[in-house]
């Protein structure tokens, strides 16, 4: 692979917790906490993409870089590859990593595992499970899981994502945690595909690659990372990079 370029998307739209990359976390806005994970990773450069203004800003000041993008995309995806394209409009890199903005816990290893996925020139997308712990987790919707086939250690190839408690009978269930390492050539074919039946039926982005005929393997990773969407969900990762100050 030639050196992969990492891409946050943010934007200011979240209505449960109101200008949501900039609330504070032991002194720095979120989006910079996402921004030092990225860069902890050490899979190659990291840009935010963004059509926010304050944070441009706030990223620039931390020392980040950041792609201005349009205002009207529909998806982080959609606003990954412009930021790609004006990053490096000759494809020089020819993966593209899309890390979700309100990811500030998120382990660096995680981010690099999803990444190496892609070695294998089979796999167009690379994600990343973890195993449920947690018995409510096994039937709540906003639990996405993996239903995936064992391709070798801490790797499964995936077959389908839902919100449904699956698969059936014994054995373990796997949350997908939504970070995507796409090959170049990968994201360009999935932005041009309309929403697939499925997409729209769950409400998961993923399906149109896999309704596509694309190959999403995901590395199983220990933890599920904590997804800011709610100020509960701030106060704690307050709690958590505090303690890991």
């Amino acid at each position: 692979m030639a050196d992969p370029i990492v891409v946050i998307p943010a934007r200011m739209a979240s209505t449960r917790l109101p200008d949501k990359p900039l609330a504070d976390i032991c002194g720095e806005p979120m989006i910079v906490h996402v921004w030092r994970r990225a860069i902890e990773a050490k899979v190659g450069p990291v840009w935010v993409a963004t059509d926010s203004p304050a944070i441009a800003e706030a990223v620039e000041k931390a020392g980040g870089s950041v792609a201005i993008t349009r205002s009207d995309h529909a998806s982080g995806t959609d606003r990954i590859q412009e930021a790609a394209r004006t990053i490096d409009p000759a494809g020089a890199a020819d993966v593209v990593v899309n890390m979700q903005g309100d990811l500030p816990t998120l382990e660096p290893d995680s981010l690099a595992a999803a990444v190496a996925l892609l070695r294998d020139d089979a796999v167009d997308i690379g994600t990343l499970a973890a195993e449920i712990r947690e018995d409510r987790e096994r039937t709540d919707p906003n639990v996405v899981k993996v239903v995936g086939t064992p391709v070798g250690p801490d790797r499964l190839r995936t077959l389908y994502f839902t919100r449904s408690t699956a698969p059936s009978g014994d054995g373990p269930l796997y949350h997908h945690i939504g970070l995507y390492a796409f090959r170049r050539a990968a994201l360009d074919r999935f932005v041009a595909l309309p929403p697939s039946p499925l997409e729209r039926r769950e409400r998961l982005e993923q399906l149109r690659a896999l309704e596509a005929g694309m190959r999403i393997d995901a590395a199983i990773v220990d933890t599920v990372p904590l997804g800011v969407d709610t100020p509960e969900d701030l106060e704690t990762a307050r709690s958590m990079l505090t303690s890991k100050a």
